[in-house]
């Protein structure tokens, strides 16, 4: 089985644009115009005359915030996996981000770093994109409405119409007037507080089962201006994590990138109480106490005021397994997993959610039943995050509040330590670890025996 989530998900990153798009709908429609929603629109628009986008805020046309993404001024980091699918569907676009200022980060200028020691470095094959979440955004936005058949339509979505089991239309309200949109195909990419749940519910549909997995994290966020040019940093982009028991004045994660307009953006992260880093004051004297690419990144003037993000929970819904459910109806990026951003896979796993529906459309499969072979695709990626991030969290919650875990999961743990410790020394376990870590690899493939051996011999 481990093998063939593998291969699985391998294809899902390899996947390209169909050769000969074929033509299945006459308008497909996207609930929401999030990163997830943009590239599910991409996929759609090989195979619909028309998609449009449904979204209840204005789209800044410049990079901005948005209402409906609290998030937004947080950290993002653009992993090697999405940036690769980006590319493959919307040519340009590493380039157009570069121009605006994003950098590129190659394994020479990115420090992962745990408890303070930096991880060995895994060769040349593995650049992040950093920028903020608002210039990615708005670059993958300006390039999917400039194509032809794909547009935006504003208002916020209130249910669905179904015939005959299919999903027909899309009730919204937009500008206090209730009106409806006849669609063949929808996408619920709607977030954490996509309400699908309860509209297929209340038609009688199954409901797909939700998994909550405590994970309070609070997050502080610093922006400050950056005194030396790109070309000048040893460092672009660093992640430290600090073990169960060595959180440092609170930070059990920090990560600093540098990014557009000479600016330097960091996070401090704790878990339950702690809440690191409130003031500019506290913020530096904390960053001051962590490696030194954090205090050289806060030592400028701040840019933007000091922001804040607390998270209880990770999510996430079970599609795959329903029995009864409206066709050519399906669900992508949040509004079906969500879990700690800290590990910078959201935009990467909406990327690949998107390939997971090229691959279904691609299949010419059967559009009048439920899409479960789409979901049992997805799964397979909402797994390989889960596993990374939802994992981790887990673990040191344990790990501070003394619960007793399985013998299973404490082997699976055991040996994931050995694999992280030997990335310290191994350049060729810290490749095997990153390419896993950067979602160009199933986690399955760490079990591989001669990896464990490998790790093991490095670390005594």
């Amino acid at each position: 089985m481990p093998e063939s989530f593998i291969s699985d998900f391998d294809a899902l990153v390899q996947a390209r644009p169909p050769a000969q798009p074929l033509v299945l709908f006459e308008t497909a429609t996207v609930l929401g115009g999030s990163i997830a929603g943009l590239l599910a629109a991409r996929v759609l628009a090989d195979h619909a005359r028309q998609v449009v986008i449904l979204e209840r805020d204005e789209l800044p046309a410049r990079p901005g915030a948005r209402t409906s993404t609290p998030q937004d001024q947080q950290v993002h980091t653009l992993l090697p996996a999405g940036r690769l699918w980006l590319e493959r569907w919307l040519p340009g676009f590493t380039q157009e981000t570069l121009d605006a200022g994003a950098l590129l980060s190659g394994s020479e200028a990115t420090a992962t770093l745990l408890d303070g020691h930096r991880q060995a470095d895994a060769g040349a094959g593995f650049e992040l994109l950093g920028a903020s979440r608002h210039l990615i955004e708005a670059a993958i936005r300006a390039k999917v409405l400039a194509l032809p058949n794909v547009s935006v339509r504003h208002g916020r979505a209130t249910g669905l119409r179904y015939t005959d089991g299919v999903v027909s239309g899309i009730d919204y309200v937009a500008e206090g007037t209730s009106q409806m949109l006849r669609t063949d195909f929808a996408v619920d990419a709607m977030g954490r507080p996509s309400r699908l749940s309860d509209w297929v519910a209340a038609a009688d549909f199954d409901r797909p089962q939700l998994t909550r997995l405590e994970s309070p994290i609070n997050y502080t966020t610093a922006v400050f201006a950056r005194a030396d040019k790109a070309p000048d940093l040893p460092i672009t982009c660093a992640l430290s994590l600090f073990s169960p028991g060595h959180a440092n004045a609170g930070v059990s994660v920090a990560a600093a990138n540098a990014i557009e307009d000479d600016q330097w953006i960091v996070m401090l992260m704790g878990y339950d109480e702690a809440r690191p880093g409130r003031t500019a004051d506290e913020f530096r004297k904390i960053c001051a106490g962590l490696p030194s690419v954090f205090a050289t990144a806060a030592s400028g003037p701040l840019t933007r005021d000091i922001v804040t993000y607390h998270q209880a929970e990770s999510r996430r819904r079970d599609f795959a397994h329903l029995s009864h459910f409206p066709a050519r109806l399906v669900a992508v990026g949040d509004a079906v997993a969500s879990f700690n951003p800290i590990y910078g896979q959201g935009m990467s796993s909406a990327a690949l959610h998107a390939s997971c529906l090229s691959a279904y459309l691609i299949d010419e499969t059967d559009l009048s039943v439920p899409a479960i072979s789409f979901f049992e695709r997805q799964q397979v990626v909402v797994d390989a995050a889960w596993a990374i991030s939802a994992g981790g969290d887990s673990e040191r919650l344990d790990a501070a509040r003394g619960t007793d875990v399985p013998e299973q999961v404490a082997q699976q743990r055991w040996a994931l330590q050995q694999i992280m410790s030997a990335t310290l020394s191994d350049p060729s376990v810290a490749e095997a670890f990153n390419s896993v870590s950067y979602m160009l690899r199933h986690p399955a493939s760490l079990g591989d025996p001669r990896l464990i051996e490998r790790a093991l011999a490095a670390s005594n």
